[in-house]
């Protein structure tokens, strides 16, 4: 009778365990109000809508499912919604939709990435391989799990061919080669490992210009798709972990 109720008693928390909650606080440390968007690939439900404002200094915490895959957060600049819907609300970072996105972000935003799992492995990083436009922290609850980042504003010392500026002239992003098409051909570029260039043994960062300005201000973020010295960090999910995101840490 008593190894029955402790397999009993087991089964009953693992199963409350596969299906418990993690949280996702998300900071905004920033001096400036920023307008976070959100896109999940998969089919998870979340409480937390796609899109918000959120002012300097205030925290979000949402609570998301160990299914949650293919989720990217990102930080929009500059929005106005009011008189503009959908990518162009927002000089960097703007998403299909309004405030709320409907769709995955402009290719202009640093961008946090998340897929969770109930029993095998959390995969997170930190992407600027579209392009910069704040920098970000995303940080594992458990001290186990390696953190992510591109805690470095690019922004300042962007190179000239990569710079975004805002209507005042002022440098609010910074491309990657590839978004900004510096090869001029985007289906067969080393720049986007596209084409000729589509696999790890073509497209080594060797060819990708630009590649040590991202990668020397942020070793420890995905800076292009092969990027030989991350890949996306893994984390058992049996350590639960919960993950912080920062905004201008």
């Amino acid at each position: 009778m008593t190894i029955k109720i402790l397999i009993v008693a087991s089964l009953i928390s693992f199963a409350c365990n596969a299906n418990a909650n993690r949280t996702v606080p998300v900071v905004n440390s920033c001096a400036f109000t920023i307008w976070p968007g959100m896109h999940t690939a998969g089919s998870s439900v979340l409480d937390q809508v796609n899109g918000w404002e959120q002012a300097a200094g205030s925290t979000v915490t949402f609570d998301v499912p160990d299914n949650w895959s293919g989720a990217s957060i990102w930080g929009r600049t500059e929005c106005d919604f009011l008189t503009v819907q959908g990518p162009t609300s927002c000089v960097t970072g703007g998403c299909q939709g309004g405030l709320i996105c409907t769709g995955t972000g402009a290719t202009l935003a640093t961008a946090a990435e998340l897929t969770l799992s109930a029993s095998l492995l959390d995969i997170h990083d930190i992407s600027v391989v579209d392009s910069f436009n704040l920098p970000m922290t995303l940080i594992a609850s458990n001290p186990s799990c390696a953190s992510a980042s591109c805690p470095v504003n690019l922004n300042p010392e962007c190179p000239v061919e990569l710079q975004v500026l805002d209507p005042a002239g002022a440098v609010v992003g910074c491309n990657s080669a590839c978004s900004a098409n510096l090869d001029g051909n985007p289906t067969n570029s080393s720049n986007c490992c596209t084409g000729s260039h589509n696999t790890p043994l073509t497209c080594p960062s060797s060819q990708v210009t630009d590649y040590a300005f991202f990668k020397n201000a942020c070793p420890d973020a995905m800076v292009f798709v092969y990027d030989e010295n991350l890949s996306s960090l893994p984390c058992l999910a049996d350590l639960r972990s919960n993950y912080t995101l920062t905004f201008c840490p």
